[in-house]
């Protein structure tokens, strides 16, 4: 499968919607329902931009916390998607093993992302036509989205994850590795209430109703 046209594998990282395990730093902002609420809303999301840019059976959704909770059930018989338990281990090694699971060229996402759109997955696919890796660069330092030619531990490896230093890190890691890294958009997630916030204000502009073209 050439890595510039046609249908795409993609790796989806999802934990389980359970209350006071996911989205904890918006709690107390709102109390734990809704974050997990929240949370399954990002996750239909997620899938929804995916199923737009690339086939059902292209689309694995690896799981976590619970992973035969009945909202896992549902996508998967909705909509023919793969379905795998995330593997022990942290989230570099989780990734990895994600990554490792494809058979040549693949993206990986998680679930926390708003702007994230079918056009934008297309255009990481096609950026490892050229790049060894690919990535999308978010706000808080981290990324929303990784892609990789082939599977490599060492991209993953000696990462702090969950801090402001992950996209730094992994463009030395990509250095040291001598690949070629695309970043072809900067993006931002849904982890604190101001994102919450941002993600409302968006909502309501792309809901207003829009004049006559001229």
């Amino acid at each position: 499968m050439s890595a510039d046209r046609g249908p795409f594998p993609l790796a989806i990282l999802a934990k389980a919607p359970l209350p006071g395990r996911v989205k904890t730093r918006l709690i107390p902002s709102m109390d734990a329902e809704a974050a997990a609420g929240l949370h399954e809303r990002l996750l239909r999301h997620t899938l929804e931009q995916a199923l737009q840019a690339t086939p059902a059976p292209c689309i694995t959704l690896w799981t976590a916390l619970n992973h035969a909770h009945p909202l896992f059930h549902e996508l998967v018989s909705r909509h023919g998607i793969a379905r795998k338990a995330q593997p022990e281990g942290d989230l570099g090694q989780r990734m990895h093993h994600a990554l490792a699971a494809i058979s040549g060229p693949g993206l990986i996402v998680g679930s926390d992302c708003p702007v994230l759109t079918p056009t934008l997955l297309r255009s990481c696919w096609q950026a490892l036509a050229t790049a060894d890796v690919v990535c999308l660069p978010a706000e808080d330092g981290g990324y929303a989205l990784i892609g990789a030619r082939r599977a490599e531990p060492r991209l993953f490896d000696g990462i702090d994850w969950g801090t402001d230093r992950v996209m730094a890190q992994t463009r030395q890691r990509i250095e040291t590795l001598g690949w070629r890294l695309a970043c072809p958009a900067m993006v931002w997630d849904v982890d604190r209430p101001e994102d919450v916030e941002r993600w409302q204000r968006e909502e309501r502009l792309a809901e207003e109703p829009r004049g006559p073209a001229c």
